[in-house]
């Protein structure tokens, strides 16, 4: 299992930019906005890519408690199509996210990583996520952590233990 493909196990993977064969997957967010912006690369295309790594590497990760891929996609074509008319917001619009599940986001299960909150749904987001949605970012889940994030190893959540992506026997940490 220690041998996942560092390349598949890249937490905010993007898309195969087919023009120039640039695997977007190894971009910093820096270089993947310039894409996004200049729109050599679509909000869309990173989206789906984001989220189909999700599936495939979730099951061996645990990284993600909830995804919300309806939203994500929505999200992203809204992004795409005020990109395409000149509507510009800035580094993070179009940009897939996630944050993790102790950022209150509305609508959106958070539950801290515990058992004692499996059914909390906040009405309001944070103020962290009232920013980054008018930046314009895409907003993937809610990645697991140590429950209340009351550790560093985030080997103790309700909904198991975060795996690294580069070595599954070691601790990812936060």
């Amino acid at each position: 299992m220690a041998d996942i493909d560092k390349h598949a196990a890249h937490a905010y993977a993007g898309a195969q930019e087919k023009q120039q064969g640039l695997n977007v997957s190894q971009l910093g967010l820096s270089e993947a906005s310039e894409l996004v912006r200049n729109k050599k690369v679509s909000p869309v295309e990173l989206t789906h890519e984001c989220l189909s790594r999700i599936e495939r590497l979730n099951p061996k990760l645990n990284a993600f408690i909830t995804v919300t891929a309806d939203s994500a996609l929505a999200e992203a074509r809204h992004a795409e199509a005020e990109i395409q008319h000149d509507g510009w917001r800035g580094p993070l619009h179009g940009i897939p996210i996630a944050l993790k599940d102790l950022v209150d986001t509305a609508g959106v299960r958070t539950t801290a990583a515990s058992g004692v909150f499996t059914d909390r749904v906040p009405i309001e987001d944070a103020e962290i996520v009232r920013r980054l949605k008018a930046a314009g970012a895409v907003f993937l889940g809610k990645l697991n952590l140590h429950e209340f994030a009351y550790g560093g190893s985030s080997a103790i959540s309700y909904f198991g233990p975060v795996h690294n992506p580069w070595n599954l026997d070691y601790s990812p940490g936060g």
